[in-house]
This record gives C-alpha cells, sequence and structure tokens, in this order.
C-alpha cells in the first residue's frame, strides 16, 4: 500500500533522554504512514520500554535490514542494534556506554543512506557530554554526518514552517564566529539555501542575509565585516540568479522573514539564528513546568543524503517520565519526507 513512499531511518537518540518517547509518540500518529515508510534505528529494548512508558499500543517488529519491514500503522519496525539490554540502560544520566550507543545509532543511519537503502535519515537527540565520554569526539550531529560522509562544505538550517534560518558559523565560539564570516563561505550558504528550497518545491526562493555588525556596521563604524565580506557574497549570488538581499540588519530581518518578505534568512553565527527561531517555537508553561509546544526541526544542508533533526536536546530531567513531546519530531519527519519526494521528483 505505501510501497512508493520513502523509507525514512529515525534514529533513537541517546538511550538516557526522551528519544525513544519521542519515537513512539510520533510513530502512534496514523499521518506517519501516509507520507513515508519510518524505521527506528536503536535498541528494541529500550523501545518496548518506551511503549510502556508512554501507554501506547504498538508492536515492536525487531528486524536486521529495512527490506524486512512492516511499515504499517500500528507497528513500530526497529533495526535493533544490540547495543544495550535493560539492565544497561539508565534514564537521565551522562554514561559512556549510552553515548555510544547513540553514535552507533547515527553511524549506521548514514550507512543505510549512503548505501541507498533508506532515502534519508531523522536523528533523535543525543548528548554531547555521553558522546564525547565515549569516546566520539565531535560537537553535535552536523559534524559526524559531516565526517562519515566525506563532506567539508555543509551548513546548518533551522525552520519552523515557513520561519527559516541557514547558518554560516554554528558550533564554535563567538570570536571565530566573526572570523568565519567570509566571502566565500557566505556565498556558498546562500548556494546551499536556494537549492534545499527549490528542493522543498520553492521555484524562487527569497533569501535575505543578516548583516554580522549592529545596524550593519553603520557605514563601517561598527566593523567592516558586512561591507567587505558579505555584500560581496550577496551581489555574487545575484549575479548568479540567486534572489539575495543584504546585509540587512539582524534585529529587524526576522520580522520581515515573518511578514512574507523572504523564504530563508541567511544568518551569520549559530544563537543569531537559533534565538529567534526557538523563540517562536518554544513554549514553556511556568505554571506547569511543561513545553506546551516544541516546534522547529533541523536540517544539514550540502550533504549527499538526506539529514533532518529535532531541534530539542535529551531532556535527561524528563525522560522516563512518559511525558516528553514529539512536536518537533513529527515536524522533522515531514520534512525529511518533503525532502525525500524531491529528491524522487528530481
Amino acid at each position: 500500500m505505501n510501497m512508493g513512499l520513502p523509507i525514512l531511518a529515525i534514529t533513537m537518540g541517546d538511550p538516557a533522554g526522551i528519544g525513544a518517547e519521542i519515537a513512539v509518540k510520533t510513530l502512534a500518529e496514523k499521518e506517519m504512514y501516509g507520507i513515508c515508510r519510518p524505521l527506528i534505528i536503536g535498541d528494541a529494548c529500550v523501545m518496548e520500554d518506551a511503549v510502556r512508558l508512554c501507554r501506547l499500543d504498538l508492536a515492536i517488529n525487531a528486524i536486521e535490514e529495512p527490506a524486512a519491514g512492516k511499515y504499517r500503522s500500528g507497528i513500530l519496525d526497529v533495526l535493533d542494534m544490540g547495543t544495550l539490554t535493560l539492565k544497561e540502560h539508565v534514564y537521565k544520566q551522562v554514561t559512556a556506554r549510552q553515548g555510544d550507543a547513540a553514535y552507533r545509532y547515527v553511524a549506521k543511519a548514514i550507512e543505510l543512506a549512503m548505501a541507498g537503502k533508506v532515502d534519508g535519515t531523522v536523528t533523535g537527540p543525543i548528548n554531547k557530554e555521553s558522546l564525547n565520554l565515549a569516546g566520539h569526539h565531535y560537537s553535535g550531529h552536523t559534524e559526524i554526518y559531516g565526517a562519515l560522509t566525506g563532506t567539508k562544505d555543509y551548513a546548518m538550517m533551522l525552520a519552523d514552517g515557513d520561519f527559516r534560518v541557514v547558518h554560516v558559523s554554528t558550533h564554535v565560539s563567538l570570536r571565530q564566529a566573526c572570523d568565519r564570516v567570509k566571502t566565500p563561505r557566505v556565498l556558498r550558504v546562500i548556494e546551499l539555501a536556494d537549492a534545499a528550497l527549490k528542493q522543498l518545491g520553492i521555484a524562487k526562493p527569497r533569501i535575505g542575509v543578516a548583516g554580522l555588525n549592529p545596524h550593519c556596521g553603520e557605514a563601517r563604524m561598527f566593523g567592516t565585516e558586512d561591507e567587505d565580506e558579505i555584500r560581496p557574497a550577496v551581489e555574487l549570488a545575484k549575479a548568479a540568479g540567486i534572489a539575495a538581499d543584504g546585509p540587512l540588519p539582524a534585529d529587524t530581518i526576522f520580522s520581515k522573514m515573518a511578514g512574507g518578505m523572504f523564504d530563508i534568512v541567511v544568518v551569520m553565527y549559530h544563537d543569531q539564528g537559533h534565538i529567534p527561531t526557538k523563540l517562536i517555537g518554544f513554549k514553556y508553561d511556568g505554571k506547569t513546568d511543561t513545553w506546551g509546544q516544541m516546534a522547529g526541526v533541523n536540517i544539514t544542508l550540502g550533504l549527499p543524503i538526506i539529514r533532518v533533526s529535532v531541534d530539542h536536546g535529551t531532556a535527561f530531567d524528563r525522560a522516563g517520565e512518559g511525558r516528553a513531546n514529539p512536536q518537533s519530531l513529527i515536524e522533522a519527519v515531514r520534512y525529511a519526507a518533503r525532502f525525500a519526494r524531491g529528491r524522487q521528483a528530481a
């Protein structure tokens, strides 16, 4: 019935966190099986425990290859990595063993995608401390994907509906981030943004480019990067037929995108893009100590394979309680399926 739909490998995330819980809640939604064939990469025993915690009526189908999946609502197909037993699994704790398991799930998903056995990957949240404690010295998913796919030229894109940003730099110090604002890099990120949005079905993406300094440097009074590095990149993009505009002051460009002026904004560093996106997508209720909304997804552009992720962490403080919000993962699956359909149609 759904054999023509893309197979998406969904990694379980750090076993100590909420990854398994949001995965079972996401795949309890029948809609998921109308847009893709979802396959969990993780440990079947941990997934079974998540089903119990969340009180869901779902059956686990532990398999060794994507081709063995049933891909039907009510059945969770799990490519069982066998990295943990329930005795070794501990919620809420940073451990090297669970950090290693999280890495192995990601590596397997990448391996399957590179081999063409799945059509895209979706990643659950990992814990950087656990990951590094296990000897996998990466600052995040994006760097793992870059290393294991042999990709050096990539960028992080965040999206919450039609609100999208893509970063010139991410996990570096603010001082280093300023040094990375160079014309070739800014131009490449503009090009990646243009290509990604076209793959999503936007024929002529409108790309806003944020400045680095307050008021874009105010005629070089507050810095020269905007005029010397960013503006030349925008002009080169325009000459190549890309609808780019900038540099524009960061204190107004996001309101302009929210109002429909742009389809995406190129940002110069991590927090310049993360703060406005999470302000829109995350809603915390202090009275109930719950997240009523955790929307938004993280997409790595420039890879040979599709990678979409949740835009939140492992939430160790809430793990193992069955109350994790799956909204971001639901949106990540939707985005990955959309990208996969775009690639199939290309």
